[in-house]
């Protein structure tokens, strides 16, 4: 690939020679000669000077977005080459949470065994605490758990980014939001702590968040009028179509099916931030080339932050 356009969406980016040259480790006259070189091959003026202030051309930004396709191209190209070379084999054991295992690992697993024939995966399902235990145990290889925990005796690697959110039955009559407290609270809109929960069960990684979103409004679990609680998001789905009236708070991605069919909605909760990081975990001393190839398989998968994109 031309190193150039590396150097073009560099200076870009920062709009600044001197700061895509301390990004590239190259001297800024080097940036300046490329970015040259760009210029004259394509017979066009990529960035305006202004003394020390440069900003993009309207031909420098048409020239970005096909640089940024290039570049993604060859990177998408190189990873999947990365992944076939080499062989691999034996056992590889994952632990994660519920969610995690039935909406992200089971369709990468399934992929991964298209592409690695000859790895035998197993998967244990349990809650953080002892996806962690177990890794100690030597009961598993890697697990998957929210980011914000961290140990000091184990690896982590960042994985993707997910998120709560309150929905219900799609012929629920309910507004499309609702207020956190009474002090946020417009005439007409439900209160949170009013409505029909279902939830998952304590001490789960969802009830965990939750809490910890509340207490940034002063409330608690208790505060809320929790009907049920139950120990899967599928039974949660299931309950919920079965009761349109009820409300429940659920990782984004297991409803995603049921958001585009309309069978579920989501509830607005202004300032009710639900999100959570997961990452990859292992034993420093056992991470091998299995693990290293399926994190990195999962990554090529789930490049964003963030994979879920919700429906319109």
């Amino acid at each position: 690939m031309d190193f150039r356009l590396k150097v073009f969406i560099e200076v870009a980016r920062y709009l600044s020679f001197t700061k895509a040259a301390k990004e590239l480790c190259i001297s800024q006259p080097a940036i300046s000669k490329h970015i040259q070189e760009l210029e004259s091959m394509y017979k066009v003026q990529l960035f305006e000077r202004n003394g020390v202030k440069i900003s993009l051309t309207h031909e420098g930004g048409i020239f970005l977005k096909h640089a940024r396709e290039i570049v993604e191209k060859y990177d998408s190209l190189r990873h999947e080459m990365e992944l076939l070379s080499g062989s691999c084999s034996g056992e590889l054991r994952i632990g994660a949470d519920a969610t995690m295992a039935q909406y992200f690992i089971s369709p990468l697993i399934a992929d991964f065994i298209v592409r690695f024939p000859h790895v035998k995966i197993t998967v244990l399902t349990d809650s953080p605490e002892q996806i962690e235990n177990a890794l100690e145990t030597h009961r598993i290889d890697m697990g998957l758990v929210e980011g914000n925990r961290r140990r000091p005796d184990l690896r982590y690697a960042a994985f993707v980014s997910d998120e709560l959110v309150l929905v219900t039955g799609a012929l629920n009559k309910c507004p499309d939001r609702v207020a956190v407290t009474r002090d946020s609270r417009e005439e007409g809109t439900p209160l949170l702590t009013d409505l029909p929960l279902v939830l998952r069960e304590t001490g789960s990684g969802t009830v965990q968040v939750i809490e910890t979103a509340l207490a940034r409004h002063g409330l608690k679990l208790s505060d809320l009028n929790i009907l049920l609680q139950m120990d899967t998001t599928e039974g949660i789905k299931r309950f919920l179509l079965n009761s349109p009236d009820s409300f429940a708070i659920v990782s984004v991605i297991s409803v995603l099916k049921e958001l585009k069919q309309h069978e579920l909605r989501i509830i607005g909760a202004e300032g009710l931030e639900m999100k959570r990081e997961f990452a990859f975990v292992s034993l420093p001393e056992n991470y091998n080339g299995r693990i290293e190839k399926f994190v990195n398989f999962a990554r090529f998968r789930y490049p964003e932050s963030c994979p879920v994109h919700l429906p319109v």
